[in-house]
């Protein structure tokens, strides 16, 4: 009975001590998973002048996993498709999107390979890709959310 009531007082110490431990995961953010554009910043080469939020019913998709890319837009009484897919890169600073194909509508606006180097700025659930002129003064910003 003793043996008993011993072995019952080392299974509960060992209970209480494991279940007081908490395990942080993912000390930096990631940008693997699904992000929806909440705004675009223009800009004069440096700071931010002006804002534009989404009309209502827009959406602008954008899902990044194992190195690849994928990204539609909708707006809402057009009949022009916006969408491509390909691969990333991301470092802290910088993100480089390579598209393999894409709407006719993106291809009549893309560079001839298909390539776009970025300024990043990444948190955990927000990050904002900023395209830079020949100089390296910031153009614009989309600016998007985590949604999964």
């Amino acid at each position: 009975m003793k043996k008993l009531l011993g072995l019952a007082l080392l299974m509960l110490l060992l209970i209480s001590a494991t279940g007081t431990t908490t395990v942080k995961t993912e000390l930096h953010p990631s940008i693997e998973g699904t992000w929806e554009l909440v705004s675009r910043y223009n800009y004069d080469g440096e700071n931010v002048t002006d804002t534009l939020t989404p009309e209502k019913g827009f959406s602008q998709i954008k899902m990044y996993y194992n190195g690849k890319v994928m990204w539609t837009r909708y707006t809402p009484n057009k009949t022009v498709e916006w969408f491509g897919y390909g691969s990333y890169e991301a470092t802290e600073n910088t993100l480089t999107e390579k598209l393999e194909y894409m709407s006719a509508s993106m291809r009549k606006i893309a560079n001839p390979d298909m390539q776009w180097n970025m300024e990043l700025q990444l948190e955990n659930n927000a990050f904002t890709q900023i395209s830079l002129d020949e100089d390296g003064g910031r153009i614009a910003s989309e600016n998007y959310r985590r949604i999964d």
